[in-house]
């Protein structure tokens, strides 16, 4: 064992110094796409777990932050009720055995920067009874749920997202706990489960149901057979269940949410690794049904991925370009469209949480960005609005996962490193 995890870092260290990480962005809708870099083993560096301390994360000027909920179990969405109670779907899943000696050392990795909490597979509701911002209420609204993840409520009913299962709990207004077991909806692809998470949302007319599926692999490694039903999003009838898939070729959609006033919708998407540091922009983008992302064979439309054999150039050819880059790495794990309560600067686009890199040497993410829209599309530059994870030592405080917008102006933020769930207002 001590010989394993000397050879690890020896490995790493020896990885890290020799790969270049270039500083320009990579934001927009024309990211600058480096040459694939490939060799023995990526890079790979993972931010250690640091304490909050008196710290509090950063907001923007005319912003204040407030933790209204700790000693969590690893929170990861969170959904605003109607009487404005809070769910926090939390949960840890996923069962992938490690095909290669890359990915022993990549879990490895990966397992520096998780909290050492074991995930409550459950739903915790949090009110705020006097409506004074302090969640005086904190209790478990249902347990024994298996990796909770997506939330949604839809014509009185709460439909949650596990790793193996679209389920759905009866809903009284202000109910603290739910009254029985939940009703399982439809099955959702579970075999190996590589990546594990089940985003999910509703439709503006509570007709559908849209979740994300992510891929079983990075790229294609472990053959097409384990990616059938994955690596897209299901449009499921919230009567009866039935689904079929919207857009395929989304290697990870993490989060989806559907845009004000047009029901169109928007996913937050991981990309490949193992190409470079710059390689590929995990990206934002707005969903076409029918339409094709380009994973595995494509990134950012046309750009051949050779790993991915066999080619398919028809589907390459067919593959749409994403709206808007993130940067390469940086994990968005959330995404809200803002409201005009959250304040001039921050009235019109999209908020998303990035849980932040472990496939490069400096690190990238960890924290929640705001990317203005202009007429319907992002426009500009991303803005932070929650940042200070990162610490000068190298380590972090904190993971941003889901984000999301309460109606009374508010930005909710799950935390699953210091598992807690932050709530941003104006002052």
């Amino acid at each position: 064992m001590i010989r394993s995890a000397l050879l690890i870092g020896t490995l790493t260290i020896a990885l890290a110094a020799c790969n270049s990480e270039p500083e320009a962005p990579q934001y927009g809708s024309n990211p600058n796409l480096p040459e694939p870099q490939r060799g023995l083993l990526p890079s790979m560096k993972i931010p250690r777990p640091a304490n909050w301390g008196n710290e509090l994360p950063k907001v923007p000027q005319g912003y204040k932050i407030q933790a209204i909920a700790t000693d969590l179990r690893i929170p990861r969405q969170t959904l605003v009720l109607p009487n404005g109670d809070i769910l926090v779907a939390e949960g840890s899943g996923g069962y992938a055995p490690s095909l290669r000696p890359k990915d022993v050392i990549a879990g490895y990795i990966k397992s520096l920067g998780k909290s050492s909490v074991k995930g409550g597979d459950r739903l915790t509701l949090l009110r705020d009874a006097d409506g004074d911002g302090t969640y005086e209420l904190q209790g478990v609204f249902a347990d024994n749920l298996n990796a909770p993840y997506g939330l949604a409520f839809v014509n009185g009913a709460i439909y949650v997202a596990n790793q193996d299962a679209l389920v759905r709990f009866d809903y009284q207004d202000g109910q603290a706990q739910a009254s029985g077991p939940p009703v399982k909806v439809v099955d959702l692809p579970a075999v190996i489960n590589h990546h594990w998470t089940k985003a999910m949302t509703a439709s503006a007319d509570g007709r559908f149901l849209y979740v994300g599926i992510g891929s079983n692999s990075n790229i294609t490694e472990r053959g097409m057979d384990a990616e059938e039903d994955r690596a897209m999003v299901w449009q499921i009838d919230v009567q009866t269940g039935m689904h079929k898939p919207y857009a395929t070729g989304l290697r990870n959609p993490t989060a989806l949410t559907i845009q004000p006033g047009t029901g169109q919708l928007w996913a937050v998407v991981n990309e490949r690794d193992e190409i470079g540091p710059n390689l590929v922009p995990d990206y934002l983008t707005s969903v076409q049904e029918g339409g094709f992302y380009g994973w595995p064979y494509s990134y950012w439309g046309q750009n051949v991925d050779p790993r991915a054999q066999p080619q398919d150039p028809e589907k390459v050819a067919a593959a749409i370009r994403p709206d808007y880059a993130l940067g390469s790495h940086v994990a968005a794990l959330g995404v809200a469209f803002s409201i005009p309560e959250m304040g001039p600067d921050f009235a019109d686009g999209v908020f998303v949480g990035e849980h932040g890199s472990w496939n490069r040497s400096v690190p990238v993410g960890y924290r929640v960005i705001f990317v203005p829209f202009r007429d319907g599309k992002p426009a500009g530059d991303p803005i932070d609005f929650v940042s200070g994870f990162l610490v000068d030592d190298g380590n972090t405080r904190g993971r941003p996962v889901g984000v999301t917008v309460d109606p009374r102006g508010a930005l909710i933020v799950a935390d699953d490193l210091s598992n807690t769930i932050w709530r941003v207002t104006r002052n």
